[in-house]
């Protein structure tokens, strides 16, 4: 008997009080839902035990990066149908409980258990980080570092292209080339930070080097570039070697807490913030502006989040905490601004690039897309997954306004207040 679907789909429907917006195929063939929805995809009765033991976001993301669940047709489209039914709910414990209390509720949840079979919660999937938190020590910070970026050189080749940057591209037009969009952002940093030759430049978090290359080879500064993954750092000494720039540029794995040896007259840090913490980031801003010589810059690109009416409820995402960034925290963009003038910096440019980064993203995305079966042969099948899922997720979060992402241009002022910024700042457009 051939029914799976349909019980599902309205159990689920059941739970949730709404109807669900995609279509549903279960493991015996059946299909129930919109007719021309994506697809969801229940490969076996293990993703039902998933969400149950694990309900909301994590029960998901364990069930897709197992394999237990797939989705057919606009992967996009898909996210953002589910995101309002389990994204924005959260994994609340306490909502769960007061539900359960509903008696319609509760015999919805008890035909989803009697379909998943014996209850026994499977395990989580290896690529799962034990999720702990952590006050941001070299040590937590030097191994949640490690999980998202020792991945494998060849993989982020995969991803990102041969610019290897990651982080947001800058787009002169939807259509340009991901190298292009990604040297004009590069550029972009460059022309903020008022780069001139044989000055001193500090790239905080420098990836595979793409940032310490082009600032050396188009502007002249000499650089140091510091990340705590082995991997990039080995890669970008030879890309510095192969671009014959090892008297410009020195890579270093080495905590952005252990620099001594400024001043120096500008700093880069991209993509780098979101991995410092809320409770270390006085602490970060104050060492960086420490390190800047009275007039120097710094160039700020972050990820932001909204605000929340009750800071104090804030949670990590449990996917990207478990799957892609341990200990990774997202701020509000006023929050970042505040902490950077507490440090001592006077902020004097704020730019949004969101829809700049849901354009990288799906070009990412494509690019893993194309190459599937080289990725999985280099990172594992279900590590391809979460990055595949987690790349999606974040475009269309990006593209409505869930999350954001800011450069954020500061300098440190002399007691003089001549801050030796020109009126007319904007120059770099």
């Amino acid at each position: 008997m051939t029914d799976a679907a349909p019980r599902l789909h309205a159990l689920v429907e059941q739970l949730l009080g709404v109807p669900l917006p995609v279509r549903v195929r279960a493991w015996d063939g059946s299909q129930a839902g919109p007719p021309d929805a994506p697809t969801l995809v229940v490969r076996n009765r293990r993703a039902l035990r998933r969400l149950l033991f694990k309900p909301g976001e994590l029960g998901l993301a364990r069930a897709w990066v197992a394999g237990d669940l797939e989705i057919e047709g606009d992967l996009y489209h898909a996210l953002d149908l589910l995101s309002g039914l389990v994204w924005e709910r959260g994994d609340d414990a306490r909502g769960l409980a007061q539900a359960l209390r509903d008696p319609q509720f509760r015999a919805a949840a008890l035909g989803l258990l009697r379909m998943a079979g014996l209850p026994l919660p499977p395990a989580p999937p290896r690529e799962e980080v034990r999720r702990t938190r952590h006050h941001h020590t070299r040590h937590t910070d030097r191994r949640a570092i490690s999980h998202h970026y020792d991945v494998g050189n060849d993989f982020y080749e995969i991803v990102l292209g041969p610019s290897m940057v990651y982080s947001c591209a800058y787009w002169p037009a939807p259509g340009a080339t991901l190298e292009q969009a990604q040297h004009d952002k590069l550029e972009l940093v460059c022309r903020k930070l008022a780069l001139k030759p044989d000055q001193r430049l500090l790239d905080v978090g420098c990836g595979w080097g793409s940032m310490a290359v082009h600032a050396a080879r188009e502007h002249g500064v000499r650089v140091v570039g510091i990340t705590l993954s082995q991997e990039q750092a080995a890669y970008a000494r030879k890309r510095v070697a192969d671009a014959g720039l090892t008297d410009r540029i020195e890579i270093r794995v080495q905590d952005y807490r252990d620099v001594t040896d400024g001043p120096y007259d500008a700093i880069s840090s991209i993509g780098m913030a979101e991995h410092v913490g809320a409770e270390k980031y006085l602490e970060y801003a104050s060492g960086l502006y420490d390190l800047l010589k009275p007039g120097g810059l710094l160039l700020n690109h972050q990820i932001a989040r909204r605000p929340e009416r009750d800071e104090s409820a804030y949670e990590l995402d449990g996917f990207i905490d478990a799957y892609v960034f341990p200990d990774g925290e997202l701020a509000p963009l006023g929050t970042t601004v505040t902490q950077l003038e507490r440090a001592g910096f006077e902020v004097r440019d704020v730019e949004s690039l969101r829809e700049h980064y849901a354009l990288t993203l799906r070009r990412w995305v494509a690019r893993l897309d194309d190459d599937w079966q080289r990725a999985v042969r280099l990172s594992g099948p279900g590590r391809a997954r979460v990055w595949r899922l987690y790349m999606a997720a974040c475009a269309v979060a990006f593209e409505r306004n869930r999350i954001g992402v800011n450069q954020v241009l500061a300098v440190r002022a002399p007691e003089s207040g001549d801050s030796g910024m020109p009126l007319r700042s904007r120059t770099w457009n």
